[in-house]
């Protein structure tokens, strides 16, 4: 049934997957700055570059003169860095890095200073998984212990916070629903290989093009609307998330490829007459 369910990302896929290179953008604690971290796939013991962009949130442009702090760690154990206090006149900078193993590693960012004035330290952090048993980004519960608990990329780049009540309407059908069940468990893995080979681009797009940000609004709002049908009913068993998963996979086919098709021919009749 889980390959029925990958059917619910249609309204991902009229959008090109154009990622080759990992990508990922975050704002600093206080949103001042927004940083974007890209890589290319990362092997154990090798160097890797690390591309980072510090992005103006209100212009969508690189940010010139930015002085900050760069570390990487691993299990609160630091691996490289951390840099001393550093000045970027571009806004951007590649620094190579090794990652001697595989496992779960932590970037992490201090900002002081923006066009050569001091400012409060703002921080931000990424995790890179290095290695193939960590390759793909896993989706912890959400027990309500880290906000930051999701993957919602998408959504959270189109809805602009995490905390908007469309990213936790997925965080919420995702965690009490789906997890709940072997086959819901099944396709949120099928799910999250398809879904972060793409997923970080169009967030980034959408971040530095305001107008495909507002088209990607209105195209996840009929998706949004049949889904939260399912947090209002049971699916405490694989029978009931196999027959609702499916009843929404065929209103999310009627309401993307039917009702466009029924308006073409529509159309196309009108013009005959």
């Amino acid at each position: 049934m889980k390959y029925f369910l990958v059917l619910l990302l249609i309204p991902f896929l009229i959008t090109p997957a154009f990622a080759q290179t990992n990508s990922e953008t975050l704002p600093t604690d206080k949103g001042t700055l927004n940083v974007k971290l890209a890589y290319e796939d990362i092997s154990p013991g090798d160097q890797t570059r690390l591309n980072i962009d510090f992005i103006n949130p209100q212009t969508q442009k690189i940010q010139e003169h930015i002085d900050y702090k760069l570390s990487v760690s691993k299990n609160s154990k630091t691996v490289f860095g951390p840099i001393p206090l550093t000045h970027t006149s571009l806004g951007s900078v590649k620094i190579p890095v090794e990652f001697p193993e595989e496992g779960i590693y932590s970037v992490d960012f201090e900002i002081e200073g923006i066009l050569f004035q001091p400012i409060p330290m703002e921080t931000v952090s990424f995790n890179i998984r290095v290695g193939e048993a960590n390759a793909q980004p896993s989706i912890p519960v959400n027990d309500g212990s880290n906000e930051n608990g999701g993957g919602c990329l998408i959504a959270t780049a189109t809805y602009g916070s995490e905390l908007a009540p469309q990213v936790q309407q997925l965080r919420e059908l995702r965690d009490t629903k789906l997890l709940q069940t072997e086959s819901g468990a099944s396709f949120i893995n099928t799910f999250n290989q398809f879904y972060y080979s793409f997923s970080p681009t169009i967030a980034d797009l959408e971040r530095e093009q305001p107008l495909f940000k507002e088209v990607m609004k209105v195209t996840l709002t009929p998706m949004l609307s049949s889904l939260s049908i399912l947090n209002h009913v049971n699916m405490d068993s694989e029978q009931e998330v196999l027959g609702y998963g499916i009843s929404i996979v065929l209103l999310n086919i009627g309401m993307y490829v039917g009702v466009p098709v029924f308006g073409i021919l529509k159309l196309y009749q009108f013009k005959r007459k």
